[in-house]
């Protein structure tokens, strides 16, 4: 018999990262696959998914700032990059049978449909997977910060983080293998322990709407829905 669904209704944040498997740059078609697979498979069980992507796997809006480049500019361009992941992982899913749409916060139209909660919301109802780019249309805000806000306007049950490790872990386990691992915390733990799983931003974005946020490891096989039934590792950060 298959487990309940614990999340019915759920935002996956992943990082532009998280698509380039070994590579240094770009991205790795089985990796998307394979996500995608995962997306699929939570759909199949009645899950209904929204994801955002990031794109630091193509380019970094404050890598420019930081050399003396104008900010607004990075970020137009990073916005970009999301699309262009959107739009990869869009494909690969209906590769796998699920009816996907890519939102874009910037208007692309001759590429893809621009952002509306309402047809958004329409869209989740029929099954579709969303896959929300451009982050928040505006400059000076993460991917992070776009996921937040997408998660509450889309009135989700779960904002689930896809990322390198298994949960949340009190300094870089990759650094410190003696970093304490949590298996639940607090909106203001993370906060005021600096634990930077997201920024600040997105944090108060959850607290404020009561969205539990559930940080867990991508990469590792059937993770996606081993969560949504409450099982493997993660770490939950909630009220």
């Amino acid at each position: 018999m298959t487990k309940p669904l614990r999340w019915k209704r759920v935002l996956l944040k992943l990082s532009g990262e998280a698509l380039m498997g070994s590579q240094s740059f770009g991205i790795d078609p089985m990796v998307v696959e394979r996500i995608a697979k995962e997306i699929a498979d939570a759909v199949a069980l009645g899950c209904q998914v929204g994801v955002v992507v990031g794109g630091g796997n193509i380019f970094r809006g404050v890598a420019v700032a930081a050399k003396g480049g104008n900010r607004v500019t990075g970020d137009h361009m990073g916005m970009l990059a999301t699309i262009m992941n959107s739009l990869t992982l869009a494909d690969a899913l209906r590769r796998h049978k699920v009816q996907a749409r890519v939102l874009s916060a910037v208007a692309v139209p001759s590429i893809c449909e621009t952002f509306s909660q309402r047809v958004a919301e329409r869209y989740m109802e029929d099954g579709d997977v969303i896959v929300f780019a451009g982050g928040t249309g505006n400059p000076f805000f993460t991917t992070d910060s776009g996921a937040a806000l997408r998660a509450a306007e889309m009135r989700c049950d779960a904002f689930l983080k896809g990322t390198q490790v298994d949960g949340i872990y009190s300094e870089d386990p990759k650094i410190n293998p003696d970093a304490e691992r949590y298996d639940t915390l607090r909106f203001e733990d993370v906060i005021q322990r600096n634990l930077k799983v997201m920024d600040t931003t997105a944090i108060a974005l959850a607290r404020d709407n009561n969205i539990p946020v559930i940080v867990f490891r991508i990469h590792e096989p059937g993770a996606l829905v081993a969560v949504l039934q409450e099982s493997g590792r993660y770490t939950v950060v909630g009220s």
